[in-house]
């Protein structure tokens, strides 16, 4: 009765399932799901090694059309984004892993047609950070190996839109104040996209550098230097960049590890060592701080939700009973926050994670480097090039209301801790994507049991 009770209790509403026959273990299986964000269709683009189905949904979630056709030369090559067009029919963006060359194909589900083209991505000299979508067009964001820029593709109507960001006039520090340029910042620690209205786990918030798209502007912040917070915001318009600093609130003693996370317009800093933990909470047009909490190891945490935690590997979390011990992890793992708003509350999750290897980050991204450059190398921890030993994850869970006043009452599970809870009861469940629509939780998958393809929603709290 029990196990039955969960089930219901996490398992929300099925919104819709459409039969289908996909092989297993087909390498080109693939699923994806998407919103027109001006008409509030939602489209389901599945594809095997054969042909594509695309299922257009309303706004209700009915189906009001579909498109099933063969490929066309798209052999080892996987869907990395989507557009859509005025007219409201759906562009897909085909490519291999080299991104070397993308195939863009407009699809037209009133006469079963498409069209495609060819842009070739200058992978001789470029590696891509991320791409994402925002307002129904699809980005590139892209590093060049040798110059201090970044360049982003902005595709519309069937042509890519170039635009460079030049960060040499920029003055870049490590913790020793020597300079470095912007090239050596982003090879020692990659730029990792943050997503801006989804919950963004802890071992991609403790990067040093992260993007926010938001609209027309893109938010950099960098965090290579552990006394300040150095945020750019790059235009869309007119290509410029606006810099500002913001000072990491200062330990007593040497900080072993600060980073930062931006939301809603505000600057979240964390800095810690085996003393103490602060936490700043600054508005980014005025610098100002809105919020500073001091913690020493000696204290008991009296802002956390949840209890201290440690978890190994795949294993489950067990409790740190002391504020000391937890800072004595901590100082040895990437120090991170991620935020996230939920109705009226603000969640923050504090912790560590794992050091990333240096190696094979440069393996990565096809970046070569120099060990003997000395500005460079004191850029980077402790141990920076010897195995991992600590493999452990440590963090707590906060609650905040609007005004940041600690908020002690129990937090309902989140759609995506539903979605989680129920993905881990279903091994039926594959090729799974999730999207936000209106103000709940979409999951489209393949269940390989019924041969169905299914969306269910979820939402914040108890069903």
């Amino acid at each position: 009765m029990l196990l039955i009770y969960k089930s219901a209790l996490f398992s929300q509403t099925v919104l819709t399932s459409y039969p289908l026959d996909l092989k297993k273990h087909e390498e080109n299986n693939q699923i994806l799901n998407a919103e027109n964000t001006v008409t509030h269709d939602v489209f389901s683009f599945i594809a095997n090694t054969q042909n594509i189905t695309i299922l257009k949904y309303n706004s209700a979630l009915f189906l009001t059309n579909q498109y099933t056709g063969s490929f066309l030369n798209l052999e080892n090559k996987s869907i990395i984004g989507y557009s859509f067009s005025e007219d409201g029919n759906p562009t897909l963006y085909w490519s291999s892993m080299d991104f070397n060359e993308i195939i863009v194909i407009k699809y037209y589900l009133e006469n079963k047609t498409f069209k495609a083209l060819k842009f070739r991505f200058p992978s001789s000299n470029h590696y891509v950070i991320t791409s994402f979508q925002k307002d129904n067009l699809f980005y590139i964001l892209s590093k060049n190996l040798t110059e201090q820029t970044l360049t982003l593709y902005a595709f519309k109507n069937e042509r890519a839109e170039e635009k460079t960001f030049d960060f040499s006039d920029f003055i870049f520090q490590n913790k020793n104040t020597q300079r470095i340029p912007f090239n050596k910042v982003i090879e020692a620690f990659p730029i990792e996209k943050m997503e801006v209205d989804d919950y963004n786990p802890l071992f991609k918030s403790t990067q040093k550098s992260k993007v926010y798209m938001l609209d027309e502007r893109i938010i950099l912040t960098l965090d290579h230097n552990p006394k300040k917070t150095q945020v750019f915001d790059l235009n869309f318009k007119n290509n410029s960049i606006t810099e500002k600093n913001f000072a990491q609130p200062i330990p007593k003693k040497v900080a072993r590890s600060s980073n930062s996370f931006f939301y809603k317009n505000r600057i979240f800093q964390v800095n810690a060592n085996v003393d103490g933990l602060l936490f700043d909470v600054k508005d980014y047009d005025s610098g100002l701080t809105i919020k500073n909490i001091t913690v020493s190891k000696n204290d008991t945490i009296r802002f956390k939700n949840s209890p201290l935690l440690i978890q190994r590997e795949n294993g489950r979390p067990k409790e740190l009973n002391k504020t000391k011990k937890f800072l004595q992890y901590l100082s040895n793992l990437d120090i991170g926050v991620s935020v996230f708003k939920n109705k009226k509350r603000t969640l923050i999750t504090f912790g560590g994670t794992p050091k990333n290897d240096f190696v094979d980050q440069y393996s990565r991204n096809n970046v070569s480097f120099g060990q003997s450059d000395d500005e460079f190398e004191q850029m980077l921890p402790q141990n920076n090039f010897s195995p991992n030993i600590h493999t452990e994850t440590v963090f707590f869970e906060s609650s905040w209301d609007k005004n940041f006043e600690f908020n002690n009452q129990e937090s309902p599970p989140l759609a995506i801790d539903n979605i989680s809870y129920f993905l881990r009861q279903h091994k039926e469940v594959t090729l799974e994507k999730t999207i936000k629509f209106k103000d709940y939780f979409i999951l489209g998958y393949y269940d390989s049991a019924t041969k169905k393809y299914v969306m269910r929603k979820f939402e914040d709290g108890y069903n």
